[in-house]
């Protein structure tokens, strides 16, 4: 296979960026995206702690905008990070990031999307990058990049197999925000709202509830330490459910590429989220409290980013193979229920993803660079809990939703090492594909 090494820029047909320099922003508007929002193993941009611009200023301030099929490509903190632009476009770029549109008569524009996030240019980029506080690779030395660039066909072949792999596992991540939003929302109607009680009260049949379930809500309201609840509902404190440990302080010495599974602050994003990708691996000593098991709730207790997203963030550990037996470091505490209180693991995790956790996380955080979660913030908030009947029910509900959350989450790793592995290969013409494989689903 013969491949020739053309400069980046010669074979874009126009790269669009705003100044290099921060927009008026507002509290409503168009979605302003940044570097945050591109990540190498997403195929688009995530709306991730986005601000906000206004109809005047997209119109008036920006020298010009992302189109579909355009890539978005990080400059500065990153550099190298790209994802593809959807159709539609529902957002713009903030500053440290550009926006670059293949010359299609050169090059195929999958293909370019694929070739970026190899090893290859990725090695380039970073052996080119300028700064060590905060990497940038800049846009004036964008024609030192060279892109290998083989035949036609070639090109498409291996871009068509790249974001084939990729769509499929974007679409295995908007499936699972869909099957998150739902979970929480019949969180919300039952626990928080408590639609089914009012409905009840009101003489109406509970919404979207089967007759069995709705009889196991009472249809009335009382007063539990100032706090409207359903009748015969408790309002009790997490420490009286459960205990907390801290995970182990560990030294880098021990980490490696072999011995149990260590979650650690990296395997928390916020939100409930949980990377996988992050986890580290630990050959140290550790005591027997340390360990935690698939289903267990573990909580971020620092934040390093000052932005009081990840602290107090929880997370369910997924029932995957290298979590059957895990620890986790000192960033990290593990809820230990009781065990007449273990049915409660869901009630507790989305619980704790209710904004006025949140709030109380925030509002207690210690420390000021580093932030820091204390124990009785968590053990002194408290809870709505129902009857065991309820909450039985509320997890055979829940936990279905969860069981494809983390089928789709396990296809997606498996697909993304087939895709990560197959690039390099078919680069260098090792292997040789006459179509892109066909994916279950698209």
């Amino acid at each position: 296979m013969t491949v020739d090494y053309i400069p980046f820029t010669e074979l874009l047909s126009d790269i669009i960026d705003n100044r290099g320099r921060t927009c008026p922003t507002s509290n409503t508007g168009i979605p302003l995206i940044a570097t945050n929002c591109i990540r190498n193993d997403l195929l688009y941009p995530v709306f991730e702690n986005i601000r906000y611009v206004s109809k005047e200023t997209i119109e008036t301030w920006f020298r010009g905008h992302p189109k579909p099929g355009d890539i978005i490509f990080v400059n500065k903190g990153t550099p190298g990070r790209v994802c593809m632009v959807p159709d539609p476009v529902r957002f713009c770029i903030a500053q440290d990031m550009v926006a670059i549109r293949a010359d299609q008569k050169k090059i195929y524009p999958k293909y370019l999307f694929a070739v970026l996030r190899s090893s290859e240019i990725q090695t380039q980029i970073e052996n080119m990058h300028v700064g060590t506080l905060i990497p940038h690779f800049k846009k004036g030395d964008f024609d030192k990049l060279l892109v290998p660039v083989p035949d036609r066909k070639t090109q498409e072949i291996i871009g068509n197999n790249y974001f084939t792999l990729s769509n499929k596992i974007e679409l295995n991540r908007r499936m699972n925000e869909t099957l998150e939003a739902m979970a929480r929302a019949i969180f919300k109607s039952w626990f928080v709202d408590f639609d089914p009680v009012r409905a009840k009260a009101e003489g109406k049949k509970p919404a979207g509830m089967d007759a069995e379930t709705a009889a196991l809500f009472p249809s009335e309201f009382e007063t539990v330490d100032g706090r409207e609840v359903p009748k015969g509902w408790r309002v009790v404190k997490l420490g009286e459910l459960s205990s907390l440990d801290k995970g182990v302080s560990y030294k880098g010495d021990f980490l490696s590429d072999e011995g149990i599974s260590m979650i650690n602050l990296g395997c928390f994003t916020g939100e409930g989220k949980f990377s996988i990708d992050n986890l580290k691996f630990y050959s140290g000593e550790y005591r027997e409290r340390h360990v935690v098991k698939p289903g267990d709730i573990v909580l971020a207790n620092t934040d390093i980013t000052q932005k009081r997203e990840v602290l107090g963030s929880p997370a369910i550990v997924p029932p995957f193979s290298q979590f059957n037996r895990s620890i986790f470091t000192h960033h990290v505490y593990a809820i230990r229920f009781k065990k007449e209180f273990e049915t409660l693991n869901y009630v507790v995790y989305f619980s704790l993803l209710n904004p006025d956790f949140r709030e109380r996380a925030i509002g207690f955080a210690t420390g000021t660079t580093v932030l820091a979660l204390p124990r009785d913030t968590l053990l002194e908030y408290s809870l709505v809990i129902p009857d065991e009947k309820i909450i039985q029910q509320f997890n055979n509900a829940i936990k279905p939703l969860f069981s494809l959350i983390y089928n789709n989450i396990e296809q997606s790793s498996t697909l993304a090492q087939l895709r990560d592995a197959l690039l390099p290969k078919l680069m260098s013409g090792e292997i040789i594909l006459n179509s892109p494989p066909k994916i279950s689903g698209l």
